[in-house]
């Protein structure tokens, strides 16, 4: 007697670049990664949700900071909402955006395996490298926002006008906090991207060398556009990294690079 599931047809494998998924097998795999994808944010804001009052008192620090360095700046040191959903609306905000940077290792690996069936063996070993590398750099980067926040906070309010003084929206503040944590965050893979593409043989470092002047350009015109705070220190903050991850994906570059002709030199 056979059992109903036997006869179900097996999920496609692609062992090889030279495989091929039909559009409905690619579009099934897509579904399978986003549905882990959102398991893993909705644990990770549940996560948020729970610990709310302490992750609030981390993400004001910045704000407090300033408060408690120039008082005369300011009406009030705490926030203030104006609208009955707000305080719910912030609190949904924040353990939502929580719940994905707690849930990006599960979304950078699932990201990675939908890509892996089109690439050969030997570039499929670099999964955990770029998975702990884009979890390691996206955090600094958030790292990186958070202390900027004070020094970029001080700026805004100084064009106010000195006859100004602060009184700050929570879900004005919070919506702040989140872009710049999150504008830092992707600007900081920025290195992945580039060795990546050196890997797979779709840049080389000696291009990148050789164009390094117009790269450190569009770098700072990057960085002074996607700062949403747009003063001085934040762009600094981003753009100076970035040429400087720019540099070291060079350096791995090269040295993949000379790894692989040693290797080719000793197969032939």
């Amino acid at each position: 007697m056979k059992l109903p599931f036997r006869d179900r047809p097996e999920k496609a494998k692609v062992k090889t670049p030279e495989d091929r998924m039909t559009l409905t097998e690619h579009l099934a795999e897509l579904r399978t990664r986003i549905i882990r994808c959102a398991l893993a944010v909705a644990v990770g804001t549940v996560i948020v949700l729970a610990f709310y009052d302490k992750v609030l008192d981390f993400m004001l620090e910045p704000y407090q900071d300033l408060c408690r360095a120039e008082p005369e700046k300011f009406q009030d040191c705490n926030l203030q909402f104006i609208g009955p959903l707000e305080g719910f609306a912030t609190r949904l905000s924040i353990s939502t955006w929580g719940g994905v940077i707690l849930a990006l290792p599960v979304i950078m690996w699932q990201i990675w395996r939908f890509v892996v069936p089109a690439m050969h063996a030997k570039e499929k070993k670099y999964a955990v490298p770029f998975v702990l590398s884009s979890v390691f750099l996206f955090l600094l980067g958030g790292v990186v926002a958070y202390f900027t926040l004070t020094p970029a906070l001080d700026f805004l309010i100084t064009w106010a006008g000195d006859d100004v003084d602060a009184n700050f929206q929570v879900s004005k503040y919070v919506s702040l906090f989140g872009l710049m944590v999150l504008a830092f965050g992707i600007t900081f893979l920025f290195p992945v991207l580039l060795v990546f593409l050196q890997l797979v043989g779709v840049l080389t470092p000696q291009v990148l060398q050789k164009n390094w002047r117009y790269a450190v350009v569009i770098i700072f015109v990057i960085a002074a556009v996607i700062t949403p705070s747009g003063d001085p220190y934040s762009m600094m903050a981003m753009a100076i990294p970035m040429t400087l991850f720019y540099v070291i994906s060079i350096v791995i570059g090269r040295i993949a690079q000379k790894r692989k002709r040693a290797r080719e030199a000793t197969t032939t």
